[in-house]
């Protein structure tokens, strides 16, 4: 789980350490399977209507994007736990809300970054709309955040805990 506050994202030491496993292949195996990739497709002749060559090309071009997100993420990282404070919204936390304080509209969700999201929880970014609205509040305060199309829309925190899982 990651947690991000002022800049720093705090990883618990398993998702610090899946997450430098996937640069150390990324960077090395991988990088040396779409090089042989390459070239091999080179062999077969006329570029500019080898299949196979521009999709090794762009896979290689998609690696590298990851491996510098995951190089950035990595050196800005913090391994342990930030300190989360149960009943206020922080990153890491899960979420529950009632929309415009209606008790009966409810959604529960994880406030964390993509990396995070799980099929067993929705998850929203701390920057998204409503993740920048709720960051900081308390259980029992009021959050407004804007719509897509420009409107406000407000949230009623019901409860917001450290993430288990």
């Amino acid at each position: 789980m990651a947690q991000t506050s002022e800049n720093v994202t705090w990883l618990t030491q398993e998702a610090y350490n899946k997450l430098k496993d996937e640069l150390e292949y990324l960077s090395g195996p991988a990088r040396s399977e779409i090089a042989v990739k390459i070239a091999a497709a080179r062999e077969e002749g006329d570029l500019r209507e080898n299949g196979g060559y521009h999709a090794a090309k762009e896979e290689q071009g998609k690696q590298e994007l990851r491996i510098r997100q995951l190089t950035q993420l990595l050196e800005g990282a913090k391994v342990g736990e930030a300190p989360a404070e149960e009943g206020v919204v922080a990153p890491g936390m899960v979420v529950t809300i009632a929309f415009d304080g209606d008790e009966d509209d409810t959604e529960t969700f994880l406030l964390a970054s993509r990396e995070y999201a799980s099929d067993d929880i929705s998850t929203y970014s701390p920057q998204s709309p409503l993740g920048v609205g709720v960051n900081g509040k308390k259980v029992g305060e009021d959050a407004v955040y804007e719509l897509p199309n420009g409107k406000q829309a407000s949230v009623r925190i019901l409860d917001a805990k450290p993430h288990a899982g």
